[in-house]
């Protein structure tokens, strides 16, 4: 028998382009999935957003000194005629513009401070195309302006503000554009749900039960993710341009720790529940995973170094109750139900994600049972979110 090696290596070549092709497909459908569904409860009713991110409300606080150092040395270092800011997952609701008004008039106290004229402010938000931009701009935008106006007063540049749908893993805006970006608690979201997760049965993201495989392939998502992203950001940000960057994280190493992924372990129980209960298809459920990764201050710290485009300037690593309503943090209108308000808080956030996937039905029930899990737990112990921030500067 005569084998025609030429003829077998063009043939297994041709399968390996095939192969790779499909895997592309596959990954580009998987990213496109995740586009189309992921998006935070928009409007203001009581399950939106709006009504429900006090939690990420505290994070912005807390960070607050971190932003103001960055764009100071940043206007002082720069001087720029027109500054252009991005908020990257700006989401809706009142935080998406408290951090653009206060790094507005950081700068407005710095100029006036130098004897300088006003620069001219571009103002970008982004998020996925599903975001309740029209709640931003209908609702938000107007009382923005007149806050600025009055709190600015006369000699202030224009505030120009305009929405940016897409992913932040790609590129959005023009090269060498901006020269302050800003995302705080969306960086833990992932382009997609990671390839390889078939064996994750019962869980919905990591958890002390999944295999190392699960967790490797969450890990190397978060890696082709965020390499991607500073890439982008670095094309798009001016030499000595900054960056601040919030994630949900966590302090250990492990990164199916319970700090990280016990949130979503309790969410993962009122879903078994329902299915033991025949409630939910047992296929839906292990086909069901959260495409989130909350990394170590190690791990993100490892990714800006080996991209090399940016400097890290500081990093910090704080935490925040899972119940926002503690008592440093108490609005007078405060309904003490711990359970009720992390669920509540937390169905603002995944709704959209089990909806697409087990359909609107069964929704108040896994979050009346979820609920009901969260004031358990809580009430044995001690609950906080882990929150790595970051602040860099572009190498010239």
């Amino acid at each position: 028998m005569v084998i025609n090696w030429v003829a077998l290596s063009q043939h297994i070549q041709l399968k390996l382009t095939f192969t790779q092709l499909y895997k592309r497909e596959r990954e580009r459908e998987r990213e496109m999935e995740v586009v189309q569904v992921l998006h935070m409860n928009g409007g203001i009713g009581e399950t939106s957003y709006a009504n429900n991110s006090l939690v990420q409300q505290k994070v912005i606080y807390m960070t607050k000194p971190i932003r103001e150092e960055a764009i100071t040395n940043l206007y002082c270092s720069t001087m720029p005629r027109n500054l252009a800011i991005a908020d990257l997952g700006c989401s809706s609701g009142p935080n998406t513009l408290f951090v653009v008004s206060e790094i507005i008039k950081v700068v407005d106290k710095l100029r006036q401070k130098l004897g300088h004229e006003s620069p001219e402010y571009q103002v970008y938000l982004n998020d996925l195309p599903g975001n309740d931009f029209n709640t931003i701009f209908k609702s938000l935008l107007p009382s923005f302006q007149k806050e600025m106006s009055y709190q600015l007063g006369h000699g202030s540049g224009p505030c120009l503000l305009s929405g940016t749908p897409g992913s932040f893993y790609g590129r959005l805006f023009p090269s060498k554009s901006l020269h302050f970006v800003h995302s705080s608690y969306g960086l833990q979201w992932l382009s997609q749900v990671p390839e390889g997760l078939e064996n994750n049965k019962g869980n919905i993201y990591m958890a002390c039960t999944s295999p190392t495989s699960v967790l490797k392939a969450y890990y190397e998502q978060f890696q082709i993710d965020f390499s991607m992203f500073l890439k982008c950001r670095a094309e798009e940000l001016v030499a000595g341009g900054k960056m601040v960057l919030t994630f949900l994280g966590r302090r250990s190493e492990d990164p199916s720790s319970k700090e990280c992924c016990y949130i979503w372990e309790l969410l993962a129980m009122a879903l078994n529940d329902m299915v033991s209960e025949g409630l939910i298809e047992e296929d839906k459920m292990d086909s069901f995973n959260i495409p989130q990764y909350t990394p170590s201050p190690s791990e993100v710290k490892f990714e800006i170094s080996k991209g090399g485009y940016f400097a890290i300037d500081r990093l910090e690593v704080s935490e925040v109750n899972w119940n926002v309503y503690d008592n440093d943090f108490n609005p007078s209108d405060a309904f003490r139900d711990d359970g009720y308000n992390v669920a509540k808080c937390m169905r603002a956030v995944a709704e959209p994600l089990l909806v697409s996937h087990f359909g609107d039905a069964i929704i108040d029930e896994v979050f009346r049972r979820y609920k009901e899990i969260i004031s358990d737990h809580i009430s044995k112990e001690k609950t906080q979110f882990i929150n790595v921030t970051i602040s860099m500067t572009k190498r010239g």
